[in-house]
């Protein structure tokens, strides 16, 4: 019998329950996938996951639990392993995405997710995930809490502007709706107290935050955002990868030779940073010549500036990813001076 070098449970995590399949690879380099089951994500479902795995496993080979990085539903497990001492590996969707295509699969259901997973987890060598900073954690929560309250007010703004065009408006209603307004905007302004007071007693994490506002566009909130959503690019390799997790990557749609659909942004990523860029962009359009012309071009092609827009988005995020792993700030007038060491050269 050969020597069981590596074993691997794939997990595909869904609000409710876990899909998870084990799977080992011998010295010969053989790998293979025996067994699925289902558990609820619940911290019941995260014992008897351990259990079960147990059953399957080779004694003294450690077990690699591998995961997607799915919203928030795969955190608490993440957590749980991480504390119980359990080697996890959290991976990102377009990575498994992009595997999916290479093994012969023809049937995508929560079984053959886990399945790949799992195949993936042997295939590969997976770095292991380590909890990330409580800063970034409590970043995260507030950033969205916020997400929440200004999309709630908005409504109710919405709401009062319709009660006030009304041949008849009720000053009762009237007077409620602008109390809950005030009290969001209270709310929102206790929240960015208490981003800026984590920022404040982190240096490192206020350190970053500083350097990637200093690109145009880029303010303190949208800094966070990025830092937030992404752990601190703790999943993070290049900028590729920084797009694709936004979800502002291209696809296209193509059936043989003959059927080729628009090329679009996938938005099968992190809709929070997504909507974190949109305002920047505008603005660096607007004020810096480097994205002014990434949109001049862009529109020119296509005349579409919706879309030019999203390019610039693209590459904004892309700046942020490459100030972050530089560790210099952003330099607005990188173009002129470009253009004034070639005229330089040329006298």
């Amino acid at each position: 019998m050969k020597k069981i070098v590596k074993q691997v449970a794939g997990i595909d995590v869904a609000q409710k329950e876990l899909v998870v399949s084990f799977g080992q690879m011998d010295e010969a380099i053989d790998v293979k996938v025996f067994t699925t089951k289902t558990f609820i994500n619940t911290a019941k479902g995260f014992k008897d996951l351990i259990v079960w795995v147990k059953k399957h496993a080779t004694a003294d080979i450690t077990v690699r639990y591998v995961m997607e990085a799915t919203g928030v539903y795969h955190e608490a497990l993440a957590y749980y392993l991480s504390d119980n001492g359990f080697e996890v590996s959290i991976v990102m969707p377009n990575k498994i995405s992009n595997f999916f295509r290479t093994v012969e699969i023809k049937t995508v259901t929560d079984k053959t997710a886990s399945q790949v997973i799992a195949r993936f987890g042997l295939e590969r060598n997976l770095d292991k995930w380590d909890k990330p900073a409580k800063a970034f954690t409590d970043l995260k929560e507030l950033t969205r809490e916020r997400d929440q309250i200004i999309a709630e007010r908005t409504l109710l703004k919405n709401q009062l502007h319709a009660e006030k065009a009304k041949a008849f408006p009720n000053e009762k209603s009237i007077g409620r709706i602008k109390k809950r307004i005030k009290l969001l905007s209270t709310q929102e302004k206790e929240i960015k107290t208490e981003i800026a007071q984590i920022i404040k007693q982190n240096k490192e994490v206020s350190k970053q935050v500083d350097l990637i506002s200093s690109i145009t566009g880029v303010g303190l909130l949208t800094a966070t955002i990025v830092l937030a959503e992404t752990n601190g690019f703790d999943l993070i390799r290049n900028k590729k990868q920084l797009v694709s997790y936004a979800g502002l990557d291209i696809r296209e749609k193509q059936s043989g030779t003959s059927v080729k659909g628009k090329p679009r942004i996938s938005k099968r990523g992190n809709r929070h940073i997504r909507k974190a860029m949109h305002f920047p962009a505008l603005t660096a359009i607007k004020h810096d010549e480097r994205y002014k012309a990434i949109f001049e071009r862009t529109v020119s092609k296509h005349g579409i500036k919706m879309k030019s827009a999203v390019a610039v988005q693209r590459k904004l995020l892309e700046m942020i990813y490459t100030i972050w792993k530089t560790k210099k700030p952003y330099e607005k007038n990188y173009l002129q001076k470009g253009e004034n060491q070639q005229e330089n050269k040329a006298a």
